[in-house]
């Protein structure tokens, strides 16, 4: 029951992932056509509580996706099973979620 729960999770988290990469990719090339240097990138995200939420779920989305994949992978080609399994995809999903969200805080809270 729980491969079925985490399968349908990581359904769920792409769903939730698919217009936030298609909102990113079009603020990489706005910024890009407009010529924006990373100051004027931060000069608008720094204090935008609306940046903060959208990458901050983005972040947490591709977090879970991310750690969901791996433990499938560790499982089909390292052998790992049950609680090891477990702790190393949960603890990599852990991190993947940490360093993405002191991104998202960096860019959004941050002063330069």
């Amino acid at each position: 029951m729980l491969d079925l729960r985490l399968y349908m999770l990581q359904r769920l988290s792409a769903l939730v992932m698919a217009p936030f990469v298609l909102v990113h990719i079009g603020v990489i090339i706005y910024a890009i056509d407009g010529g924006l240097s990373a100051a004027e990138i931060l000069g608008r995200t720094q204090g935008s509580l609306g940046w903060f939420l959208f990458y901050g779920t983005f972040v947490l989305a591709a977090g879970l996706h991310g750690a969901i994949g791996l433990r499938v992978i560790l499982h089909e080609w390292a052998g790992l099973r049950g609680a090891a399994l477990s702790v190393v995809s949960w603890g990599i999903g852990t991190c993947l979620i940490a360093l993405g969200g002191r991104a998202v805080f960096a860019v959004t809270w941050w002063a330069v």
